[in-house]
């Protein structure tokens, strides 16, 4: 397997290592060649991992192109969150408490060098942690009060590390990317008690109230105990079995931080957190689907070097997506060339990449409902009305910010609509999606994966009914067992 490390100044790397080509951020989120190696592992040192940084693309793209990245867009957010270390932290208190019991001060910094410390008495803490973040370069700050507890953790960049420590980290690092297998952690599974999350004030909920009511009675006809809870309520998720999440998931929103303390503590999860980051960026499916060779509308990642040239593949007028845009927020039109510029110079001071795509009109989308690579159900949606999306959140009567919905039989849907969906929704790995699929001119093309999909009484369940409600549900139960 080709090695890679990847840095933001490739001329200013300090250690040399055997068997790797050292190349830039920017090389590898925008030259085509890196795009299509197979077999690739992507050694992620860039100088800040920040959300939606050139750090944070390398990682997410290196998954979308089936390379192994490490650290992990997952390990990389799970750091942003101090309620997930301290949560994560937990697991292994004792051996905190215990390598740290002999510092006299109150405080402590421990930096984690691709899982070893330069002190050999605290490799075991160093490799615990390691474990659980999988960062190459990490610092742990710890205080005492009654006893030790992390006040920060947080990856740092290689010119960080002390000239002291220069040697060692060299002897870490050919250690390191010598190996031919790297660590995960492993989760474990338990019996059955659903939470059920919902925010109360979602703008956009995937589900209305009475599906809520649906899944809660549907889930005591199969023995499962439900409950609704929401984002006040996290504390209390340790004391159920698996989590279904009915609100709006966003990588910065207490979605994910449900998601991941629950596969931390091992309950079933719909959705995983892994599907979360993958869905909720517009970066990473296009770059997913063009691999898979799935046919989209044209589509273009555009960043400040090609936001000229990106203009001229789509043509106008073109569709441009914020990398996180979910339920139409955050997708706009340009119909002009003064109107693509004023949206994409303001997009990109909000994410250093972009998605750009021809404008494919039409009447109606299919959705088709997938649950781990199943399809159980099937809706045309319709555009809102005067509107060339099927939301329109500016409409001035709430009638008119989504369009009709028609729910059909799965054998009535043509079967390359299905074999597109399945196909689509594999590449985002077991879960709940919703896929998204135009048909232009009689071809086929993907508009969107969809984690956390609508499930609405009385319109994805308008043909199908309870077993609906009853596949998600089975999901979980198979999970657990």
């Amino acid at each position: 397997m080709n090695k890679y490390i990847v840095v933001n100044q490739p001329d200013e790397w300090r250690f040399s290592t055997e068997n790797l080509t050292v190349i830039s951020s920017q090389e590898y989120l925008t030259n085509p060649q890196y795009s299509l190696l197979k077999k690739a592992r992507i050694f992620n040192l860039c100088k800040d991992y920040s959300y939606q940084s050139k750090g944070y693309y390398v990682s997410l793209l290196a998954e979308a192109r089936g390379h192994i990245a490490a650290p992990t867009v997952q390990n990389i957010v799970d750091l942003k969150d101090l309620k997930l270390v301290k949560i994560v932290s937990e697991e292994f208190d004792d051996i905190i408490q215990q390598s740290l019991k002999n510092i006299k001060s109150q405080d402590f910094v421990l930096s984690i060098y691709f899982g070893q410390n330069v002190a050999q008495k605290y490799k075991s803490l160093s490799a615990i942690f390691y474990k659980h973040f999988q960062v190459p370069f990490l610092r742990v700050k710890f205080n005492h009060t009654t006893k030790w507890n992390i006040q920060s953790i947080k990856a740092i960049s290689e010119s960080e590390v002390p000239l002291d420590h220069i040697s060692s980290v060299h002897e870490f690092a050919n250690q390191y990317f010598s190996k031919k297998r790297y660590d995960t952690p492993k989760l474990i599974t338990s019996d059955f008690d659903l939470a059920i999350l919902v925010n109360p004030n979602d703008p956009a909920p995937p589900s209305n109230p009475k599906a809520l009511k649906k899944f809660i009675e549907v889930a005591e006809k199969m023995n499962i105990y439900a409950e609704i809870v929401e984002p006040k309520d996290l504390s209390r998720l340790s004391s159920f079995d698996a989590l279904l999440i009915r609100q709006s998931t966003e990588v910065n929103n207490e979605a994910y931080t449900f998601a991941r303390k629950a596969q931390q503590e091992g309950l079933a999860i719909v959705d995983y957190p892994n599907a979360i980051l993958k869905c909720c960026n517009k970066v990473y499916m296009a770059e997913a689907l063009e691999n898979a060779h799935i046919a989209t509308p044209k589509t273009i990642i555009i960043h400040k070097d090609n936001r000229d040239k990106a203009l001229e593949f789509t043509g106008l007028p073109c569709v441009l997506k914020a990398p996180d845009s979910t339920f139409s927020f955050g997708v706009k039109k340009a119909n002009s060339k003064e109107e693509y510029h004023t949206l994409v110079s303001k997009m990109l001071k909000e994410s250093d990449l972009i998605i750009g795509q021809e404008y494919c009109p039409s009447d109606f989308d299919w959705r088709i409902g997938i649950i781990d690579d199943k399809p159980f159900f099937a809706c045309k949606y319709y555009m809102a009305k005067g509107h060339w999306q099927i939301y329109n959140w500016s409409a001035h009567k709430k009638d008119d910010q989504d369009g009709n919905a028609d729910c059909l039989p799965i054998n009535e849907v043509p079967k390359k609509v299905l074999d597109m969906a399945i196909k689509s929704a594999k590449l985002m790995g077991k879960g709940l999606y919703g896929i998204d699929i135009k048909e232009v001119n009689k071809k086929l093309m993907v508009i969107e994966i969809n984690d956390n999909p609508n499930i609405d009484f009385g319109v994805e369940d308008r043909f199908y009914g309870d077993l609906v409600y009853q596949e998600i549900l089975l999901a979980l139960k198979k999970r657990l067992e």
